[in-house]
């Protein structure tokens, strides 16, 4: 399979449903595409107001309130000027009216009419359930639009599994005992692998949400680096 460049993707809509997934899964892409003066749009589904292990200190109004300041500040490291909430429930995609959400969705595309969209594939990577939600939205209003340009969905490559899949389960990353499939580097359609700058600037973004990448930074050390240094996705499969 070519693989494509970031040059190829040209204007960008970046779909996730946290703020932080987009800068672990596509801060390296969204950075380098602005940097080379391509349009990047990033939509959140939710402020992610329920991402924390202690709701007492943090409950939702104020937790989504730094999130969204955290996101401001990452998205400037990045230089993507264009950050935009859909202001869904944290934790509860499932249940939010689909048709409403492909709808606003759909209009985000109309408007922006994007070379490229990036969001997750339908195992979500960590298979949490707003993930895959936004991944079915997403791919139902390109269908509607009628596929334009191309859909990318984000993946785990076999070698970053098999350096890194003992510790995700250490680390109970997955939600559910279902696991991702490592794609081959020969099928991926995009693969980038961070460093100096780039990676700086990427890592940088994430210090930025310190609610929710302090721990890990503070656990791993130097291998959060080397963990976050590569993006991979791949074109849906046919019929997907």
């Amino acid at each position: 399979m070519d693989h494509l460049s970031i040059a190829d993707l040209g204007t960008i809509v970046s779909i996730w449903a946290h703020p932080d997934d987009e800068t672990y899964l596509s801060g390296g892409v969204m950075a380098t595409a602005a940097a080379a003066g391509q349009r990047v749009v990033c939509l959140s589904a939710t402020a992610g107001e329920r991402g924390t292990d202690d709701p007492v200190a943090w409950p939702p109004e104020r937790l989504g309130r730094v999130r969204r300041w955290e996101a401001a500040a990452a998205m400037a490291v990045l230089g993507v000027a264009e950050h935009r909430f859909l202001d869904y429930p944290d934790g509860g995609l499932s249940d939010v009216d689909a048709g409403q959400a492909v709808a606003r969705i759909g209009e985000v595309l109309a408007e922006v009419a994007p070379d490229t969209i990036l969001t997750f594939g339908p195992d979500g990577i960590t298979f949490h359930p707003d993930h895959q939600a936004v991944s079915r939205w997403v791919g139902t209003a390109w269908d509607k639009a009628g596929r334009p340009g191309r859909l990318l969905h984000s993946a785990v490559s076999v070698e970053h599994l098999a350096t890194w899949g003992e510790r995700y389960e250490q680390w109970q990353v997955y939600l559910t005992d279902e696991r991702p499939v490592g794609v081959p580097a020969s099928d991926l359609s995009l693969h980038i692998v961070l460093d100096g700058m780039a990676l700086d600037r990427k890592i940088a973004a994430l210090a930025a949400m310190h609610t929710q990448t302090a721990p890990a930074m503070a656990l791993m050390g130097p291998v959060y680096r080397q963990l976050n240094a590569e993006e991979c996705f791949v074109a849906p499969m046919p019929g997907g």
